[in-house]
C-alpha cells in the first residue's frame, strides 16, 4: 500500500497531510523554520511516504522543498492551477489549509506528477547572496537618510562621523558580496552570457543584473512571462463591490518582493534614457495614468523582456518589447 503526502504552504507556516491507501490522516501544522522542516522530514520518512506534492507558491515553497529533497524524500512541485482544476473535478467545496493539504495528497496518489529537481547549489548560493545584498542596501539607505537628517541639524561631529563609518561599512559589505556573486556568474558559461545580455538593457547595471539573475536562477525555465509577472507581484488586481463601488486597480504585491524591488530602478532609469521606454511612459501619462502607474507598467514590460533574455540567452531589445506600431498600451 503506497503512502503519499500533500503540503499546503503559506508565508509563515505549512500544513502536512499523509494519505495511506484510502485513509487520509489529520493535518499537522508546522512553522516555516528549518527545525520544523527537519521535523516534517522525519515524519514523512517514518511513514514511508513515496511522494510529496506541494504547490509553487511564490518564494515560500523553495526552502522546504530543497530540505526535503536533501533528506532523500521525493517531492513534486506543481502549478497551483493544476490543483485548482483537480479540486474542480472532485467538486471540492472546502477551502482551508488543512483541506488543501489533503487535496494535494490525493493529487499525489492519483496524478503522480514528475519529481522536482532543486536548483544547483551554486544557484541557491547566488539567490542567498542577492537577497543579502538587498537587505544590506536597505540598511545603507536608512543610514544615509539618518546621516542627511543629522547634517541638516548641525549635530555633533561624532554622530555624523559614526554614521559615515556605518555607510562606508555597508558599502564595503555590498562590494564584497557583489564580487562573490559575480564569481558564481562568471564560472557558469550560460549565466555569464545571460548577464551580459541583461546589462545591454538601458537602466540595468551590474547591481540590478545580479539582483534579477539571483531570483531568476531558482525559477523553473518553463514558466511563462505572465507567471513570472504574477510571481513578483506585478499583476493587476481590480477592486469592485457590487455594481457601484469600484476602487483603483493596483498591483497585487503578492509575490517575490526581492525581484519586484530589483526591477524598480531599471524601469525608472530606462524611462529617462531609453527612447522606447520614454515614449511608452509619456503615452500612458497622457492617457491619465500617474507617473508611478507608468513605472509599474514599465516594470511589467521589463520583467517580461528580461525573462526572455534569461530563457533564450539573447540581448535585451526594447524595440521588440515596446512595439508602438500596434498602438497597444497597458491598461
Amino acid at each position: 500500500m503506497s503512502t503519499f503526502s500533500g503540503i499546503d504552504i503559506s508565508a509563515r507556516s505549512f500544513d502536512l497531510v499523509i494519505k495511506s491507501g484510502n485513509s487520509i490522516g489529520k493535518a499537522q501544522a508546522f512553522k516555516q523554520h528549518p527545525d520544523d522542516f527537519e521535523r516534517a522530514a522525519k515524519i514523512l520518512k517514518k511513514n514511508k511516504v513515496i511522494l510529496v506534492v506541494m504547490e509553487a507558491t511564490g518564494i515560500y515553497h523553495l526552502d522546504l522543498a530543497v530540505h526535503l529533497v536533501s533528506a532523500g524524500i521525493t517531492v513534486a512541485v506543481i502549478n497551483p492551477l493544476s490543483s485548482k482544476r483537480f479540486a474542480e473535478l472532485k467538486l471540492s467545496q472546502t477551502k482551508t489549509d488543512a483541506a488543501d493539504a489533503a487535496l494535494l495528497a490525493e493529487y499525489a496518489a492519483v496524478m503522480k506528477p514528475e519529481p522536482w529537481a532543486p536548483p544547483k547549489s551554486e544557484y541557491m548560493a547566488l539567490k542567498d547572496i542577492g537577497r543579502q545584498i538587498n537587505r544590506i542596501t536597505k540598511d545603507k539607505v536608512k543610514a544615509k537618510n539618518r546621516l542627511h537628517a543629522l547634517q541638516s541639524k548641525n549635530s555633533p561631529a561624532i554622530l555624523i562621523e559614526d554614521l559615515e563609518e556605518s555607510v562606508s561599512f555597508y558599502e564595503s559589505r555590498i562590494d564584497r558580496l557583489s564580487i562573490a556573486a559575480l564569481n558564481i556568474i562568471q564560472k557558469d558559461e550560460k549565466l555569464a552570457l545571460v548577464f551580459e545580455c541583461m546589462i545591454a538593457a538601458k537602466g540595468v547595471g551590474q547591481s540590478s543584473a545580479i539582483a534579477i539573475l539571483a531570483e531568476f536562477v531558482v525559477l523553473p525555465k518553463n514558466m511563462k512571462a505572465k507567471q513570472v509577472t504574477r510571481y513578483c507581484g506585478l499583476d493587476i488586481r481590480t477592486h469592485q463591490s457590487g455594481t457601484s463601488v469600484r476602487g483603483a486597480a493596483r498591483i497585487s504585491k503578492a509575490g517575490n518582493a526581492y525581484l519586484r524591488s530589483a526591477l524598480y530602478m531599471p524601469a525608472l532609469s530606462a524611462s529617462r534614457y531609453d527612447d522606447n521606454v520614454h515614449e511608452f511612459r509619456e503615452q500612458l501619462v497622457s492617457r491619465g495614468k500617474t507617473k508611478m502607474q507608468a513605472i509599474v507598467a514599465i516594470m511589467r514590460k521589463y520583467v517580461t523582456g528580461l525573462w526572455t533574455v534569461y530563457r533564450q540567452c539573447e540581448a535585451f531589445d526594447s524595440d521588440k518589447l515596446f512595439n508602438f506600431s500596434e498602438k497597444k498600451l497597458e491598461h
